[in-house]
């Protein structure tokens, strides 16, 4: 059975050179063939798998900040392939074996040592394939809320209405319940007015939907709504229910506000009232001046 082509050929390359290199000329065969290997693996990435990747980036939807990170994923296994070939082109078998056995053991090693980055880094993968959240989205968790600026594969930035930055580790984000109130199109709003026992409870409702009809911030589909939902101790509670279009931070708040201080210039218009909290004490038995101590002679 003849050699083949390949082998044919290095041993070829490798008659022409020995007369030039003399004992190095296994050596450097060796070595060019190992260059030649991860040359090929590195122009293949460039030529053929970066295009591709970047199709199915396009086909799935991906935002450019999440294609930039499995962008570098795909070239890293790439050349980690492309070298392991070449160390088994260029005859490096042995040392192939013994850089697995190495890397084996330095993986486990590393596994047990870097367990929160690996789980913040698996968060950060089902974070790009889920999309709970964006960059520009305003989300909330344990407390704590703001606008998402940078989403890695460890960590989200996420900078708060007061200015601050928040380094989140992925795990947080994933392992319990985050709110994102921009994911929609629409957002609906809810807030009590509370107004005294004795005004008119359907006049206060129709100057609370008359003031959300008037609003350019509100939508007149789904219309806005008005329940009797508490009875106080000191009022009676009307919530008003109304939805505002493509909602951001921003948009939330200046909506609610301007909506409530109409509100608020209505009831004080129609002389109706929003109460201050109060207290009735009152006694069982009425009171009686104490005798006075010691009685007479």
């Amino acid at each position: 059975m003849g050699a083949p082509a390949g082998a044919l050929g290095t041993v070829a390359v490798a008659g022409t050179l020995e007369p030039l290199l003399g004992p190095l000329t296994g050596i450097v065969v060796d070595a060019a063939i190992f260059l030649v290997v991860v040359v090929a693996a590195y122009v293949l990435h460039k030529a053929v798998i970066a295009p591709l990747a970047g199709r199915v980036f396009d086909r799935q939807g991906l935002d450019e900040h999440a294609r930039r990170p499995l962008q570098k994923i795909v070239a890293f296994v790439v050349l980690f392939a492309g070298v392991t070939v070449a160390f088994g082109a260029a005859g490096y078998q042995g040392f192939l074996r013994s850089l697995a056995t190495i890397a084996a053991a330095a993986t486990l090693a590393i596994g047990f040592a870097l367990q929160d980055v690996i789980k913040n880094f698996v968060a950060g993968v089902f974070i790009y394939t889920d999309k709970p959240f964006r960059i520009g989205d305003w989300i909330e968790w344990k407390g704590n809320s703001g606008i998402v600026e940078d989403i890695s594969l460890r960590v989200t930035r996420v900078r708060t209405f007061d200015n601050e930055l928040l380094t989140v580790p992925n795990h947080a984000l994933t392992s319990d319940v985050v709110k994102n109130p921009v994911a929609k199109k629409t957002l609906r709003l809810k807030f009590v007015f509370g107004i005294d026992y004795e005004d008119d409870v359907e006049r206060a409702t129709e100057i609370i939907v008359e003031e959300a009809e008037q609003s350019d911030a509100i939508l007149d589909d789904p219309e806005p709504s008005v329940r009797l939902t508490e009875l106080a101790d000191s009022y009676v509670g009307l919530q008003s229910r109304i939805w505002i279009d493509d909602p951001s931070r921003a948009d939330f708040v200046k909506a609610r506000a301007d909506y409530v201080k109409a509100v608020k210039q209505r009831f004080d218009e129609e002389d109706i009232t929003i109460p201050f909290p109060q207290r009735t004490v009152s006694g069982r038995d009425a009171w009686e001046e104490p005798a006075s101590f010691g009685g007479d002679a």
